[in-house]
């Protein structure tokens, strides 16, 4: 009688016993591709801002170029946070009506469909006590808060740069589209 031979990972010394779902894969054995890019890639311009490249691409997908074989890549990322505004407890009241509104509304829909009373009636009421409670909860969070975060924010990454990279082997044909782009952007106009 033989044993079974189970399968071993590379580079270690012990066995991977089969799971539920098979055998997994290592990234040395997975047959699925790793990158975009298999082979080596070349950095062929770099723009300020991401409108600048997404035009390089496009130009160079105008000319026919294997644009497949090409990335933009954002490169000294920071994130960014604009201030939008103070938040008082009366705006945190108003925020939180206006999301307990629409929750009020979906639940007031959802009874609405199986009311024998008046539907409008059901849906106007979820709307209201969900407004009423959203202020609460809204007004009480903000109030509990202390101080310590009394503005409205978002927040973005950028990037200080896009570089426009290709595979090697292509790198001479995009450097000489891009030239000609470039020539073409910044001739003087006759």
């Amino acid at each position: 009688m033989s044993t079974p031979t189970e399968p071993t990972m590379p580079g270690a010394s012990g066995t991977v016993p089969p799971g539920p779902a098979g055998v997994p894969f290592t990234p040395a054995t997975d047959p699925a591709p790793q990158a975009a890019h298999p082979g080596p890639t070349v950095s062929v311009a770099t723009y300020p801002n991401y409108l600048q490249a997404q035009q390089a691409v496009d130009y160079l997908s105008d000319n026919k170029f294997p644009v497949e074989r090409t990335s933009i890549i954002g490169t000294d990322l920071r994130l960014v946070e604009n201030v939008l505004g103070r938040v008082t407890v009366g705006r945190a009241a108003l925020a939180g009506a206006a999301s307990g509104a629409w929750f009020g509304l979906f639940i007031g829909l959802f009874f609405g469909l199986f009311s024998d009373s008046s539907w409008v009636s059901v849906i106007l009421l979820g709307l209201i006590v969900g407004a009423v409670w959203g202020a609460v909860f809204g007004a009480i969070a903000q109030a509990m808060s202390g101080g310590r975060r009394d503005f409205s924010s978002r927040s973005s990454l950028q990037a200080a740069q896009y570089a426009v990279i290709v595979d090697a082997d292509a790198a001479d044909g995009a450097r000489q589209l891009l030239t000609r782009l470039n020539w073409q952007t910044h001739s003087p106009s006759s």
